[in-house]
């Protein structure tokens, strides 16, 4: 019997050409990433050693061990990972993706990082996922929450429920690149509430957000997530800075 699905996606790539999200080169078989092999092959990768706290890499070769601030002042999440250094093609995916309005790129960013940290995600047995909130001016303003998008990526093939209103943004703040690391933190201090004690209490939370610089952003919903009652809070980002 004459199959019409393979007749169609020959005729999908003919009228929309499968072509490779960073080098823009056709990609035959593209499956789900649209990113070609050889692109994938040059992303940077975060990889060991590293501090087991804020996931931050280490220059040079050895074991992990805690870097100087988490020592001297940990932060309110148990552990902190990323897939990507927040560098080249990555960071150009990830900034297309929030300020394009490129949301599609959400999928192969979600999957890449799965892929990457499959090993670490499922170790962890996570009992819910919830994004770092955009307070709602932001929101009005770019039309969606990236993490949001992520996160529903995510708990699709994590099998996690996502709660995206569990934590509130109570106030808009300053965007936080072009601000130092003390300037960052005193940006989000008191930023965050739970809306939902009872959803997060006992609860081994995954916290996603796209990017993680000096986690400032993330301690802040950590210790709001803590304070409600949160067993443990996992810092789960698709890229993360060399350095705080």
């Amino acid at each position: 019997m004459f199959s019409v699905k393979p007749f169609l996606h020959a005729l999908l790539d003919v009228i929309l050409p499968p072509i490779c999200h960073i080098c823009r080169s056709f990609i035959p078989n593209a499956g789900t990433l649209h990113i070609c092999q050889t692109c994938q092959d040059l992303l940077p990768l975060v990889s060991s050693p590293l501090c087991p706290i804020c996931g931050i890499p280490f220059i040079g070769t050895g074991s992990d061990h805690r870097c100087g601030p988490c020592l001297s002042n940990p932060p309110h999440f148990d552990t902190a990972r990323a897939h990507f250094l927040y560098e080249g093609p990555i960071r150009e995916l990830i900034h297309t993706f929030k300020y394009n309005q490129k949301t599609h790129l959400r999928n192969p960013l979600a999957l890449l990082t799965l892929q990457g940290m499959s090993n670490f995600l499922t170790s962890q047995n996570s009992h819910l996922i919830i994004p770092v909130p955009l307070h709602r001016s932001r929101l009005q303003q770019r039309g969606f929450n990236q993490a949001v998008l992520l996160g529903r990526a995510i708990s699709h093939y994590l099998s996690l429920p996502l709660l995206p209103d569990a934590l509130v943004r109570t106030r808009p703040t300053e965007p936080q690149i072009d601000l130092s690391a003390a300037e960052r933190r005193v940006n989000v201090k008191g930023a965050f509430t739970v809306s939902r004690p009872d959803q997060v209490a006992g609860k081994r939370i995954l916290l996603l957000d796209d990017v993680m610089t000096t986690g400032s952003t993330m301690d802040e919903c950590a210790k709001e997530l803590k304070k409600a009652g949160a067993d443990t809070v996992i810092s789960v980002t698709i890229a993360r800075t060399a350095r705080h």
